[in-house]
């Protein structure tokens, strides 16, 4: 039997200060299996967290995991540059039909480097490379990673502090509903239209459909398409990042689905491994295909472990629509759960979409206590937004219903009893 020790003293040793999840959730994981995960002391957690929506699919799907395994038994390529290999071959031919076909897409893949901020550094050059523009428009609290070219892109403070320079080559504009009685839409088309308007002619506009760490921010299909004509009106390529939101995570496998738009290029990583595997892509409508080989270059351009379990993953799950059947479902079930959350905190409001939903409780530190004290009771749950004040739920899209329940019980209860604690202290 595997002795799993408790001690956390190499990680203050040894670990950079720049850890954080670890922060919230104080202990020594050593297994995981669908929406469970389960520490060194044995204690079992719900995951609501995923990864951030890494393993919209579960930790350890048992389908994904016996392909990866004879992959590996069988000797298969482990490292292949960007070879042509059996299991990419696998890979591509799986999405287009299960994924591209079906939606009228006829974007290429481009494999870059392993992280959701690479694949945005690359659509950002990709579009700057196709229209001879410099300028990307972004949006207010849009989070697109923390890589130099992706950071400027990202709208919090905070993270772009840590670059240590000026973020150059991006105008941001209020997302949707940013300020109360102003139509984003019409004043970024006049700002565009207007000589003096101060903003350059963009290269491109690049917008997440749902802001994921910026706060559950979720934009409306008028908003999305009011976006998309606008570039198409001033010459700039239209981007939305899919990274957090995509692969299920708001119902549909693009989060965009269903509005009526059709992206130049989507940005995909997290949950497009299927696994939990590091993979992240590009998809480019042929016209802007425009690198030069090895143009945008990395030693990690696509994971041949995660096109093995990708494949998988595209195959269980959405060669029919009966995944996405039952995704509508959760969602209700969630939206009706956090409702529930709501109704316990003054002021709070539900936001998001899909099973990328939460409770806006006002405050950071409210926030924070409620995921302190689900996680003292079996839940991992984080937060989200501007001031880390929105309580998020990222459970995997495949928890079951009654683990699902469970979970949502428990946020409920440690919502009581938080402010319960805060009546109390008040009246003394």
């Amino acid at each position: 039997m595997t002795v799993h020790s408790t001690d956390k003293t190499i990680f203050t040793q040894r670990e950079s200060e720049a850890r954080s999840y670890c922060r919230g959730f104080d202990t020594v994981f050593t297994s995981a299996q669908g929406s469970e995960l389960t520490d060194a002391e044995g204690n079992t957690y719900i995951d609501f967290l995923a990864g951030c929506s890494s393993l919209n699919y579960g930790h350890n799907d048992p389908d994904m995991k016996e392909a990866l395994i004879n992959h590996l038994l069988e000797n298969k390529m482990g490292h292949a540059l960007d070879l042509h290999t059996d299991s990419k071959g696998e890979f591509l031919r799986t999405f287009e039909e299960h994924i591209l076909a079906p939606r009228g897409m006829d974007h290429k893949l481009m494999f870059v480097g392993p992280t959701g901020a690479n694949a945005v550094e690359a659509a950002m050059k990709i579009a700057r490379k196709a229209t001879g523009r410099t300028n990307i428009i972004a949006f207010t609290n849009g989070f697109h990673g923390v890589t130099m070219g992706a950071l400027s892109a990202t709208g919090n403070g905070y993270h772009r502090g840590g670059a240590g320079m000026e973020t150059q080559g991006v105008t941001r504009m209020p997302y949707d509903a940013y300020a109360e009685g102003v139509d984003s839409v019409a004043l970024l088309d006049q700002m565009l239209s207007d000589a003096s308007g101060g903003i350059d002619a963009p290269a491109a506009i690049m917008l997440e459909t749902v802001q994921g760490e910026g706060g559950l921010n979720a934009a409306s299909p008028e908003f999305i398409q009011g976006v998309e004509k606008v570039a198409r009106k001033h010459g700039a390529l239209f981007i939305i990042d899919d990274i957090q939101a995509g692969c299920g995570r708001t119902g549909t496998f693009f989060s965009f689905e269903g509005m009526g738009v059709m992206p130049d290029i989507v940005t995909q990583a997290k949950s497009i491994s299927g696994f939990g595997l590091p993979m992240a892509l590009v998809l480019v409508r042929p016209d802007y295909d425009v690198f030069g080989p090895a143009e945008h270059n990395g030693t990690f351009r696509g994971n041949t472990h995660a096109f093995v379990t990708a494949t998988v993953a595209i195959k269980k799950f959405w060669a029919d629509d009966a995944f996405q059947r039952e995704l509508a479902v959760k969602s209700d079930v969630l939206r009706e759960g956090l409702a529930a959350v709501a109704d316990l905190v003054p002021g709070a409001f539900l936001k998001g979409r899909g099973l990328m939903q939460g409770v806006d409780v006002g405050t950071g530190e409210l926030a924070s206590a409620i995921c302190g004290r689900c996680f003292e009771k079996g839940l991992v749950i984080e937060t989200s937004g501007n001031e880390d004040q929105v309580v998020k739920v990222l459970a995997p899209l495949t928890t079951p219903m009654d683990q699902f329940r469970k979970g949502l019980q428990i946020l409920r209860d440690a919502t009581t009893e938080v402010m319960a604690g805060r009546t109390r202290i008040a009246a003394e």
